[in-house]
Order: structure tokens, then sequence, then C-alpha cells
């Protein structure tokens, strides 16, 4: 972070400067994205072992409850109502395996507890936000209906994530289609498995999912979707919700990017989803009042922030 303290530069840095600012922004970025791509093998690791500390334990025993949530639900759907702790070991190392299953937990994790430490630090609910009671009391009774709706599943997320759990019909389309078809594949003999698969996509519905109640609760605003960039006001769910949509980027990056050494993904997200940069200032400040903001920020207009963003790459050969 020194680089941006000592070469940030204004709005008005001439063009030879600015090019100093994104340079210093697209190494900062890059190294962000390095950590990023490092975090599924190192999960992977601790999952597999007890006893070490390179993840904080509270991420790892909620990726451990979240897993064997997903096992569990899976092995029911085929008729295991009290599956053996050792088959749903074996499906909670296969999921474990997957990366980008691994991945979106991590994420989920990761919300869960920024979200804790938002309501200790600056007293933010974890569920009704002074705009999510805006959006409810709505004249358009649409709008209304779908923040109830968001309301009710954040708080199904809040209670999900105390008891590290994490239901099935949670996971986006991609996702869940994927689990399923991995569960599929590495069962074939089971003649119980393709019914199972075919019951859990029926009842499936990602409209309905806490995610999908958000972004389409961030659509229903249009153009006031921006006042959702204020994090004190909206929350932090529906604040990574519309930096997602407004930046476009996956849900997860707009999450991990609140998170402590992504400050060049932070304020490029913010910046090209339309905030100014004294907007961006105090988000940084209530995300983590140490972080520090990159001061020629300024300098880089929505467009290039995207551009930026766009060419950045956190997932490595999974993009």
């Amino acid at each position: 972070m020194s680089d941006f303290a000592t070469h940030g530069h204004g709005p008005g840095t001439s063009g030879g400067k600015i090019r100093d600012v994104e340079h210093i922004l697209k190494d900062e970025l890059a190294r962000g994205d390095k950590a990023l791509r490092g975090v599924p093998p190192v999960l992977t690791h601790l999952l597999a072992s007890s006893g070490q500390a390179m993840v904080s334990d509270a991420i790892v025993a909620r990726l451990r409850g979240m897993l064997e949530a997903l096992a569990g639900q899976l092995l029911a759907g085929k008729g295991d109502q009290s599956p053996e702790g050792r088959e749903i070991d074996q499906l909670c190392d296969s999921l474990a395996g997957d990366s980008i299953v691994l991945s979106y937990c991590y994420a989920l994790a990761m919300e869960a507890l920024l979200t804790e430490r938002l309501e200790q630090r600056a007293s933010l609910d974890p569920v009704l936000s002074p705009l999510m009671q805006e959006l409810i009391a709505s004249e358009d009774a649409a709008t209304g209906e779908l923040a109830m709706n968001a309301l009710a599943a954040q708080s199904r997320f809040i209670q999900s994530q105390r008891r590290m759990d994490l239901p099935l019909s949670e996971l986006p389309a991609e996702l869940f289609h994927a689990v399923l078809k991995r569960w599929e594949t590495q069962n074939r003999a089971d003649p119980a498995i393709a019914p199972a698969v075919k019951a859990l996509k029926l009842s499936y519905d990602e409209g309905s999912s806490r995610v999908g109640l958000l972004a389409r609760l961030v659509s229903a605003m249009r153009g006031g979707a921006i006042a959702a960039l204020d994090l004190e006001h909206a929350g932090l769910a529906l604040f990574v919700s519309a930096l997602s949509a407004l930046s476009r980027q996956p849900r997860e990056l707009a999450i991990l990017a609140c998170h402590e050494r992504q400050a060049a993904r932070l304020a490029l997200s913010l910046r090209a989803a339309g905030l100014e940069p004294e907007a961006i200032e105090r988000q940084f400040l209530l995300l983590d009042p140490a972080e520090r903001l990159p001061t020629g920020i300024g300098s880089i207009d929505r467009n290039r922030a995207a551009e930026l963003l766009s060419n950045a790459n956190p997932q490595g050969a999974e993009r």
C-alpha cells in the first residue's frame, strides 16, 4: 500500500502521471489477484489436515460446515436420511477438491465474517439496513415485496452461517448444476443418483435464492442502484450485490474486494461503479480504517477502471 501513498495524484494529473497511477494500481491489483489465486490450494490443504493456522480457524470451520451440509443434502436427496460419517466425509473431500465450489464457499464465509465485523465495529445491522427499510416501504408494491423476500433470505443466511450451514438451493445456478453433475458422474453405478438429481433440479429456483433476490432488487432500483454503494446505508449484502452489478464482476469478487490487501480491486470497483473519490474514501474508512485509499484514484475515469478490472485475472486458468 505504500506505493499509493507516495505516488498518488489527484484528478488534475497530467497524462504521464495518470499512467504512473495506472501502473501502480495494476501492480497492486496483480498482487491482490495472485493472493486470491492462492486461496483454494491453501484451503484444500487445511481442510485435509488439522492443526494448521495459515487461514483463520473461523474460516476453515465454516468451510467444513458448509461442505458437510452440501454433502448431507445430496445424500438425503437419494434417500439416505441418516448417511454414515464415512459417506459424508468422502463426498466432502470430493467437493473440497473442486476449486470453484471451495472459492464460492470461501466468499460466503468472508461475507459472513465481514458482516459480523461491521456489526461490532460500526453497528451495522446484519439484516435490516436503512436502505432495505426504504425499499420495503416503496410505493411500488413489487419492489416492496421483493425487498421483503430479500430481507427474509438475508436473515436465513445469517442464521445458516452461524450454524455453518449452506442450503443447496442457495448455490448459483451454474455451480448448483456443476455440483450435481460431479456427484452424478462419480456415482454412475448407484441407481438412486439419477432420480435424486432430477428431483433436486426440479425443486431449484435461482431467482428465489438470497443472491438471486438481491440481484433482482438491485436491478429493480435501476439508476438508483448507486445508492446501494453507501455501505453504511445499504448494509454489506446489498452493497456487494450492487458493486457486482455496477462494476460488472462476479459477486464473489465484490465480496473479496472488501477484504484486507485488496484495496486496488475495491477502489477500482467502486470507481467503475460510478463513485467519486470522496465517496470511495468513506467506504474504505468503514471497511477498514487502517487501509489507505489509492490517492490517485480520481485520475482514473469510470471506463478505464472497468477496463483495468476486466483485464485482471484473479482466478488463473479458471477465468
